[in-house]
């Protein structure tokens, strides 16, 4: 409470002062792109005879500033756009809509992020990266499908959970330790087969910002990082299609205005179709197997007027798996966001949010009889979030979220089953979820910013519902059953946010920040993958928040008029009440699977380094990753620290994108990174003829590096008529590396005495064709 003590006080001080010098006139708007009418986020909006005073639109674009009264040019610019230059006469209370152009660069000048040139400098931001779907379109992927999921882990402290896999690890957290949202709506399994394939189709994207050093208090319930994905919003001035044609899978995006400058929509389908290529098989048990996925994205927006617009976005995303009608495994997403943007004053903007998001999974086994498994979370989801404009110097956030978690972690039913003694269900669960937040984004000179802020999270358990109390030994003493909507268990955090930004010089600056949170809900998964199997669970009176404390030093320096951005910061992260198994876990479908858990720390540290060119015909980046990660249980290992699975001490990956010709690209991306941490047999004995292997330490051996080439040709159409195509060929693993997937272990020769290690690999080289298209 020490902390809430003294931010409090600062915040009223900050605005009674602030009050009394406040400005007389406030000048605000929105910026948007002149073409489409979409708005633009990070443009910034500088007063050029006014030294150090300007604004950042915000996510939906809008700004706001206050000067005196008098006459001002404004210069509003976005990278990728030609800057507008205004002159504003400030006499009253102004108010904008700013349209930039896109700029006639070569088709390698507008691949860089949309932001300000010296943003990654002049921001609080730290191991922050902002991508846009133009910047993902060239580089080489597996199966040639863009995907922001993989881009990301091609950043630095970002570590990808396998081969090709969605899933990713940041600063030495758990896949379950990222909050990723869709349109702001949460995403629990971003994973399309079985992860090779992430949920987002780029065709409907329209920005991604991953957060994982300083994190500001509006975000919260994930205790390593943010990855804040929004989709486009369609075309407010004509209508549009792109599409993409692929060996694997096509995809398809309209929009268009529904009513011209007044209303939008954008409506973008994917699906694979390798089923359709079983059906030619001489098998016929592949004949009668299925295998796809489809996902749907949708969005719509209407401007009421100047003070009102709302936004609503949904997604539906499902997989299917289907062999010989004997095991049928399917899972999915659906997602919806209400949001309306209101300005209740020339200085307030309030954003108000209603979400619905819910992820299930089943599981069938279909022959003489029906065994079905089914898991699911569901939420409810209110947010209000208020942006208080002050001043030019003082941006002040507030606002509120209330969640509704329900979670079935699983559920059995036996149909025909004769003879088989039905399995006790995990009975449903229900938790209640909120928080509050104040924070202040404050410039107190040209050289020094200052952001603080605080966030008071609580959870709650809520009936119905059984819950249960252990013994030391894990025997079950008591259970504990609650009525309707009766609460539980109560947790509370304290989170203070901090963060400090020093102007070295016009090109540099010196970063600093501090961030707690606090994590309620908790993924139950023995692999280090996402997979439709995981189950998620509360917090409960057996299984406590996790809580991260991190702290990040950077230094930010850019080259060449900004040309060129580089970075290094140094990160130490604390994990408290981390997850792990107890030897021998029964996780499947276990009534009381808390008693499995064991409870502990862990902690990671490291540097990261990026340089990053933005424009011209050769552009990329470069990041290096040294990290330390570690965890420590009294349960395991005999209590001493041992490496997190996932700790890997070398990470570099080069991105290069060159524009050989004015239409034709050519792109590669090398990765390369130490192998993760594994258990494996330090010995065997046999038990009655049974051979049982036995092991010593927890993750004591490494997997062997992993390294790979991808490589990308993409061939741009002439444009005739509004009409816009393109080939992309592309390789993944170009020079074929056999990396090591996993590890199997086999008698060596015909001695059952000798084992020999056998390393098994998922992919060689993998071409991709394929054809996109827009009018």
């Amino acid at each position: 409470m020490s902390m809430l003590k003294f931010i409090l006080p600062v915040l009223l001080f900050q605005f009674i002062i602030s009050s009394v010098v406040a400005q007389k006139f406030t000048l605000n708007g929105y910026v948007s792109d002149a073409a489409s009418g979409e708005n633009l986020s990070g443009a910034s909006v500088i007063v050029e005879n006014v030294p150090a005073t300007g604004a950042v639109s915000n996510n939906y674009g809008f700004f706001s500033l206050s000067l005196p009264e008098g006459n001002y040019r404004i210069k509003v610019q976005y990278i990728g756009y030609e800057p507008a230059i205004l002159p504003v006469q400030m006499a009253e209370n102004i108010t904008l809509r700013i349209e930039l152009k896109s700029a006639a660069y070569e088709l390698g000048d507008i691949k860089v992020t949309g932001r300000q040139a010296d943003r990654n400098v002049s921001s609080m931001d730290m191991g922050a990266v902002k991508l846009v779907a133009k910047e993902i379109d060239d580089i080489p992927v597996i199966f040639g499908e863009q995907d922001i999921m993989k881009i990301i882990q091609l950043t630095p402290g970002v570590k990808p959970a396998g081969e090709g896999n969605s899933g990713f690890h940041v600063r030495g957290g758990g896949i379950d330790q990222n909050l990723i949202l869709l349109d702001e709506a949460p995403v629990y399994n971003p994973s399309h087969l079985l992860g090779f394939f992430s949920v987002f189709n780029s065709e409907a994207l329209k920005q991604a910002d991953m957060l994982k050093g300083s994190m500001p208090a509006e975000y919260g319930g994930r205790a390593s990082s943010v990855l804040d994905i929004r989709m486009k919003e369609g075309n407010l001035k004509e209508f549009g299609a792109t599409g993409k044609l692929g060996l694997i899978s096509s995809s398809m995006t309209l929009e268009g205005p529904v009513a011209k400058e007044k209303s939008s929509f954008m409506l973008s389908g994917r699906r694979t179709y390798a089923d359709m290529f079983l059906h030619l098989s001489d098998n016929p048990d592949i004949r009668s197997s299925q295998l796809y996925f489809y996902d749907l994205n949708m969005k719509t927006n209407f401007i009421i007027n100047s003070k009102n617009r709302i936004y609503l976005s949904g997604y539906l995303g499902r997989d299917e798996f289907n062999y010989r009608n004997n095991f049928r495994l399917d899972w999915g997403s659906i997602a919806g966001t209400f949001r309306w943007n209101h300005i209740f004053s020339k200085s307030i903007f309030s954003n108000t949010t209603f979400i619905f998001s819910k992820y299930a999974s089943n599981i069938t086994l279909i022959r003489d009889y029906d065994i079905h498994f089914r898991s699911v979370i569901e939420d409810l989801n209110l947010k209000q979030d208020f942006t208080y404009y002050l001043n030019s110097m003082n941006t002040i956030k507030f606002g509120f979220n209330i969640i509704d978690h329900t979670i079935l972690p699983g559920r059995i039913n036996l149909s025909g089953a004769f003879g088989i003694d039905p399995p006790e269900n995990i009975k449903e669960r229900k938790a209640l979820e909120g928080a509050v937040y104040i924070s202040n984004d404050q410039h107190l000179s040209n050289k020094l910013r200052l952001y603080y802020g605080l966030r008071l999270s609580v959870f709650s358990n809520m009936g119905p519902g059984d819950f249960y109390e252990f013994s030391e030994t894990g025997e079950l003493v008591n259970t504990i059953t609650l009525t309707k909507r009766a609460f539980f268990n109560t947790s509370k955090g304290i989170e203070p946010r901090v963060g400090i930004n020093y102007r070295m010089a016009q090109n540099s600056s010196l970063k600093a920040s501090y961030n707690r949170i606090h994590q309620y809900l908790h993924l139950i998964s023995n692999t280090t993958t996402s997979v439709p199997t995981d189950i998620w669970l509360p917090s409960s009176n057996n299984v406590r928040p996790q809580i991260s404390d991190q702290v990040s030093l950077g230094y930010f320096r850019n080259f060449f008029k900004n040309k060129y951005e580089s970075s290094l910061e140094i990160y130490h992260k604390d994990l408290k009440n981390q997850i792990e198994y107890k030897n021998a876990a029964e996780l499947v479908y276990n009534s009381t699977v808390e008693s499995e858990l064991t409870f502990g720390r862990g902690w990671a540290y490291g540097a990261e380094f990026m340089l990053k060119k933005n424009d011209g015909n050769l552009n990329g980046w470069i990041s290096y990753t040294w990290s330390k990660t570690m965890r420590q249980f009294d349960e395991v290992n005999q209590g001493r620290p041992f490496p997190a699975q996932h700790d890997r001490t070398h990470d570099f990956s080069a991105v290069i994108m060159y524009d050989l010709f004015k239409r034709l690209n050519f792109s590669a991306a090398w990765v390369y990174y130490t192998g993760n941490a594994v258990t494996i047999p330090s010995g065997k004995y046999q038990i009655e003829r049974k051979t049982v292997s036995y092991f010593t330490e927890r993750n004591g051996y490494r997997m062997p590096d992993y390294h790979r080439l991808d490589l990308s040709l993409v061939l741009h159409g002439k444009i005739r008529k509004g009409f816009e195509s393109s080939w992309n060929l592309s390789v993944y693993n170009a020079y074929a590396r056999e990396n090591a997937y996993i590890i199997k272990f086999r008698n060596k020769g015909d001695n059952p005495e000798e084992m020999e290690a056998v390393k098994v690999s998922l992919f060689k080289a993998v071409p991709s064709l394929s054809y996109r298209f827009k009018f």
